[in-house]
């Protein structure tokens, strides 16, 4: 095996949890990262209020040599669903994967973040890429201050307006919109247990005019998101947090599939909205020295529940390709081939959930008829998504 332990420098673009990662990995691996974020200091710049980390992604979080418990320790478990039809009758239960827990992004970056600086990885704020050219043996990525580094690694992990993905193929889809918004919200305290799930469980409803889903933190207080469709794309400075408010609630009010209202009125704490959006395949994922992770090289419907994890995942996989080949295009092309075939099967599948969520009366009735049948044989032969949860990944090893 080969191990670059004679160190090479690498530039990570983004400081989320995929470039965090993807520094973590590289370290592991031998390299000197440094993460560039485009964001100042202090700033945030998360958008969705909370994820999920499967079983695959804690896994993972352990290959790169971290405590998932100690990452993770602001979540909570949410290993089981249950999909609500219209009327608030339940339609099906089924498993998000034994271990799996909700934590805000926010609080999963921060920590993927400390675990970074701790290893000795610089992470530069206010660092906006405009463009990255590979030459001979060093990628130059130059930025919006006016700063150039030339490294001999270029990892972009940029989201899904990625630039460094417009370096190295400008002619790669753009993402687009699917006709749903995002948001989500956190209740002041804890709210009547009427409308609170039970420890562990993520309840999400059809609603009429809209789809929501919540559970119940560990201190009572309760975890929502709602996906409002919406024909045109949403441009979230015209939007009020009172205007928005409103929105939802003049959704919800009166639907008896979810305490959606309710829920909404008790939050203190509102975020969004944000618009929905997808990418077809791209080409390629990397050159011979530009490589790309997470939203950046494939976009994951939120539906998947697998973002983050998947993202974990990449940085585990890049590093073991850049550790065991004997040069870095070599590694990146092991890289891509690995990935490539399991991220298309978790994209396809994380599709699949976007596309029912708000219909007509009649589809809802046909829908909501049809759909425990159809998760009674999709159950028959044990968890239909395990091949996604019980995925595993060797260790990286420990850098001297």
């Amino acid at each position: 095996m080969y191990s670059h332990y004679m160190t090479k420098n690498a530039a990570v673009i983004g400081g989320g949890v995929a470039g965090t990662a993807a520094a973590i990995a590289l370290h592991s691996a031998g390299f000197d990262p440094v993460l560039y974020e485009r964001t100042a200091q202090g700033v945030a710049d998360e958008r969705g209020a909370f994820l999920t980390v499967a079983i695959n992604g804690l896994t993972a979080l352990a290959a790169l040599g971290l405590d998932p418990a100690k990452v993770l320790d602001k979540g909570f478990p949410t290993p089981a669903m249950e999909l609500l039809g219209a009327s608030g009758r339940p339609l099906a239960r089924m498993s998000l994967g034994e271990g799996t827990l909700t934590i805000r992004r926010s609080d999963l970056s921060a920590r993927l973040r400390a675990e970074a600086q701790a290893r000795g990885i610089p992470v530069i704020h206010g660092a906006a890429l405009t463009r990255a050219v590979t030459g001979a043996d060093r990628v130059e990525a130059e930025f919006a201050d006016g700063r150039r580094v030339t490294a001999e690694l270029l990892v972009g992990a940029d989201g899904l307006r990625s630039r460094t993905r417009q370096s190295l193929d400008p002619s790669a889809p753009e993402p687009h919109y699917l006709g749903l918004l995002n948001a989500g919200g956190f209740t002041a305290g804890p709210v009547d247990p009427r409308l609170a799930p039970p420890p562990g469980l993520m309840r999400m409803a059809f609603g009429r005019r809209a789809f929501f889903g919540w559970a119940t933190a560990p201190d009572g207080s309760v975890w929502w998101f709602a996906n409002p469709p919406s024909k045109r794309p949403i441009d979230a400075t015209a939007v009020t947090p009172a205007s928005w408010r409103a929105h939802l609630l003049d959704l919800f009010d009166g639907d008896p599939s979810s305490p959606a209202a309710e829920l909404i009125r008790a939050s203190d704490e509102i975020v969004g909205p944000w618009n929905t959006e997808d990418m077809g395949p791209i080409r390629t994922w990397h050159d011979d020295r530009i490589v790309l992770v997470g939203d950046a090289a494939h976009a994951l419907a939120p539906t998947s529940g697998q973002g983050a994890s998947q993202a974990l995942e990449d940085a585990v996989v890049l590093g073991h390709a850049l550790r065991s080949n004997p040069t870095i295009t070599t590694g990146l092309r092991a890289y891509e081939s690995s990935r490539r075939p399991r991220v298309a099967k978790v994209a396809a599948h994380g599709r699949r959930g976007n596309s029912n969520k708000v219909m007509g009366p009649v589809g809802a009735a046909i829908r909501d008829a049809m759909l425990p049948t159809i998760f009674r044989l999709l159950n028959r032969k044990g968890d239909p998504q395990a091949w996604i949860f019980e995925h595993r990944l060797p260790p990286l090893p420990v850098r001297p």
